[in-house]
């Protein structure tokens, strides 16, 4: 049997989900953390990449390294060798045919714009400030159009080499959430690189009128990213929730 574990972090002071050679990431922060809590040497398969400065509000890692610390007290234990930025809330048993990034089904990206005349620093690392007004309603009918199965090599930047920019957004919702705050939703079955930043951007752009509110089909016909808006930066993205059609593991954050 595997392990997976349901955590969620804050990833300013880090530089995203998978180890590198010369930064500190949350992947070696885990498996470093599980290592001297249960013996022995573990690799843990996160369910997204996640960039540098990206947070995660739900977020589900799995490993086949054994333990024998029982489930309902693995988190708390290894909560004692985590930095406060990144805390595990359960871990599940799971079959050993399950991958937390092969077997997820959809995932969903929440983006946080502070839409303000005036900065606030509680939002700093936390969302995207914005001071020019926003037009809410032209950047939700925009949206819309990110919908459905569609070619989105006009909002990827360069990145790992995919065979594929075809992907499925199943939503994507523009949220007035009060305190100046602008939620951008995106849920889909896979994203390209920096795919939900671009979106952002492009809907940014629709909110001051450099983009049309119904011009989102024709940059994504063109497939050209010069057409888009450009790419929101990584401190107001969050995962927020993932699908695996297992009732242990599928989540939203509030």
């Amino acid at each position: 049997m595997k392990t997976a574990l349901i955590l969620s972090y804050l990833g300013a002071d880090y530089h995203g989900w998978q180890r590198q050679e010369n930064a500190m990431t949350i992947q070696q922060l885990l498996e470093e953390a599980w290592e001297k809590t249960c013996g022995g040497k573990a690799y843990l398969s996160g369910c997204g990449r996640t960039d540098a400065g990206v947070h995660a509000k739900y977020y589900v890692a799995s490993t086949d390294a054994p333990t024998t610390i029982p489930l309902d007290r693995l988190p708390m234990a290894l909560n004692a060798r985590l930095p406060e930025a990144v805390v595990v809330h359960r871990a599940v048993a799971v079959d050993d045919g399950f991958d937390a990034r092969f077997s997820c089904v959809c995932k969903e990206y929440t983006y946080l714009i502070h839409n303000s005349r005036t900065r606030d620093p509680f939002y700093t690392d936390r969302a995207w400030f914005y001071p020019q007004k926003l037009d809410v309603a032209a950047m939700r009918r925009a949206a819309r159009d990110f919908v459905g199965t569609q070619d989105f090599a006009a909002v990827k930047n360069e990145g790992t080499p995919v065979r594929s920019t075809v992907r499925t957004i199943f939503y994507c919702e523009v949220e007035e959430r009060g305190c100046d705050i602008i939620a951008v939703r995106v849920c889909a079955d896979g994203f390209l690189y920096n795919m939900v930043r671009a979106i952002t951007g492009t809907l940014v752009y629709v909110g001051v009128g450099k983009i049309p509110q119904d011009g989102i089909p024709a940059i994504l016909r063109s497939g050209d990213r010069l057409a888009a808006g450009p790419t929101a930066p990584p401190c107001g993205l969050y995962m927020t929730a993932l699908t695996y059609n297992r009732e242990e593991l599928d989540g939203r954050a509030d």
